[in-house]
Parts: C-alpha cells; structure tokens; sequence
C-alpha cells in the first residue's frame, strides 16, 4: 500500500468514477490509475468499485468505508506537512482564501491590507467562485479558508463559523420615478423589471421569499452574480436592483440612489469555513480572527476539534458566537 493507491482512489471518488480525468489531475495514465486502484483493492481483499468491463461504475458498500478511511490517512499526512513548515517558518507560506465576488470586492479589501503588512512573507491566492463551487475548493483542500452566504454551513466535511449579517437594499437610477416617494412597499418596485443577483448568490432566497410572502410575481428575467454588473445595468435605467447593503456606497454610487422600502428581506449571514480536522497554520488563525474578532483562535480549535462547549446545536453555537451586523 502506498500514498499514490490512496490519491488515485480518492480522486476516483471524487471525480464521480472517471479514469481519464483523474489521469489528468494527477498526471498519469488512464492505465496507471486503474492498476494502482485495483492493486490497493488486491492487498486489501475488499473491492472499493463496482465494475462494468473495465469501467467503473459504482462505489461498493465496504468501498464507502475504505474511502472515508483514505480522506483521514490524507489528511493526516497533510496536517503533518503543515506541522513541519509552521514549525521552520512559522510566518511564511501560503494562504488560499475561496470566496464570492461580493465579499472580495466589498469586504476583503478592508482586512487584507491590514493581514499583509503582519505577514508579508505569505502568499496570499484570492479564488472566486460560486458558493458550492467555493464550499468543494475547501472540502477538497484546494483551498484554507471559504467566504461565502450560501453553501458552506451544509457540508459535513466543513466547520462554519458566521461571520456577520447583512441585509439587501434596493436601488435606482436618480432621475427614477421612485427615487423622490418614501416608505415604498414591494408593490411598488415589483411594477419595473428587477435586477439582482442569480439563483444560489448573495442571498438570493430571501428575495424570492419577500416577494412570494407578499403574492406578488415580479419580472427578474435579467440577473447576475456580481453587483457590480448589476448596478451598471441600473444606471442604464433596465431596471430596478436589489444588492448587498454593503455593495452600495452613496459616495461611490453617485449615479444611483438607495429607495425607502423599510427592511422587507431577511438577514443574511455570510460565513467562514474551513475543513473538518485539518491543522492550521498560526497566519490562517490571525486571518479569521482579523475578518471576525469573535473567531479567536481559541474559538476555532475548539470546533475544529469538535469541542462545542457544551452548545447543541449549530444555531445556539452561531448566536453564542455574536456575528457582527455590517453596512
């Protein structure tokens, strides 16, 4: 049995049974790998694929074993790299941070000088994505820290922390009918086309709640993932939009203005996650701790270690942990 067995197995798994792509991660052969795979499946007396000829297409019942065995031998070999290098460079190497592009381009910017200037000999690699694309870039360990609203605090392979709450205001273009009336309802904006973000961003069921509570259907024919996308198309006048509170800045949005509707969308919490039972380096914790002050590194071993301090359930553990609300 050897390391490669493992790495092959578990990409097998994890690139849903397809040989050719896992010879291409891992820069091998389609042969290669199925008979490092049937080699680890030989020694240890259990078939971990089910087969069709020489396909594989199926993970057996005893293989779901094997694999979540394999996730732990990996990870642990993983936790002791990490071991050795914070050990001999305890304030370099390298920090992957997956997250959507409302937090990198509204929310980041705000911590990441601050954590550069403590740590200037660590690389730091911001990865954007879509929410569950950011929740698997963690799960696999591609990637330290996730930052998303959606997705990470379902995987069991993750621990989330939340990390603050926000709520979605509505804007529109200065010159709009609407811009001068106050206390305006849903009704009222639900008359224009509404831009905001696509299904599974920023929050997004709680858009479709607000208007589907109220009984009404609005025209959201025209999305996107990114406010700033989304604001451009406002101040072409297509529309009115519905973003993150802290994707409007009057200041900076000149051309644009926020409308009173009151607060009819839930809050949101956006959150941090890391990967269940891996070893951090000191940098990653001082990270999370500059993003949320509650999340010292104390905080974080105990769930990492799956101490919850007497708290039963994730939500208690959320509101013990105090999320700030940001603007």
């Amino acid at each position: 049995m050897n390391f490669q067995q493992l790495r092959l197995t578990r990409e097998a798994a994890r690139r849903k049974l397809n040989l050719t792509e896992v010879a291409n991660v891992l820069y091998t052969s389609q042969s290669g790998v199925s008979k490092h795979i049937k080699d680890l499946e030989d020694e240890l007396g259990v078939e971990i694929f089910v087969r069709r000829g020489k396909r594989l297409v199926d993970i057996t019942e005893p293989g779901r074993h094997v694999l979540t065995l394999i996730e732990r031998i990996l990870l642990d070999v993983e936790n002791l790299r990490r071991t050795a290098r914070h050990f001999a460079a305890a304030d370099s190497g390298s920090l992957v941070v997956a997250t959507t592009h409302t937090q990198a381009r509204y929310v980041l910017p705000k911590i990441i000088p601050g954590f550069r200037a403590l740590f200037p000999n660590v690389h730091l690699a911001l990865h954007q994505g879509s929410p569950a694309q950011i929740t698997e870039m963690v799960a696999q360990g591609e990637a330290d820290v996730g930052i998303a609203t959606e997705s990470l605090d379902r995987h069991p392979g993750l621990v989330a922390f939340p990390y603050y709450t926000w709520r979605h205001v509505v804007v529109a273009p200065r010159n709009h009918a609407l811009a001068q009336r106050s206390d305006l309802t849903l009704a009222d904006i639900a008359q224009y086309p509404i831009i905001t973000y696509d299904q599974g961003f920023t929050g997004r069921p709680h858009i479709d709640a607000a208007f589907a509570q109220a009984g009404l259907a609005p025209d959201m024919t025209f999305t996107a993932i990114d406010a700033d996308v989304i604001k451009t198309y406002v101040g072409l006048d297509m529309g009115i939009g519905i973003v993150s509170e802290m994707a409007f800045d009057a200041a900076r949005d000149t051309e644009l203005v926020r409308l009173d509707i009151g607060q009819p969308f839930a809050e949101s919490t956006s959150r941090i996650g890391v990967r269940r039972g891996v070893y951090l380096r000191s940098y990653v914790y001082r990270f999370i701790e500059m993003l949320a002050p509650q999340l010292n590194a104390d905080v974080v071993r105990q769930r990492l270690a799956g101490d919850d301090a007497g708290v039963a359930t994730t939500r208690e553990r959320d509101a013990a942990l105090e999320p700030a609300s940001r603007a």
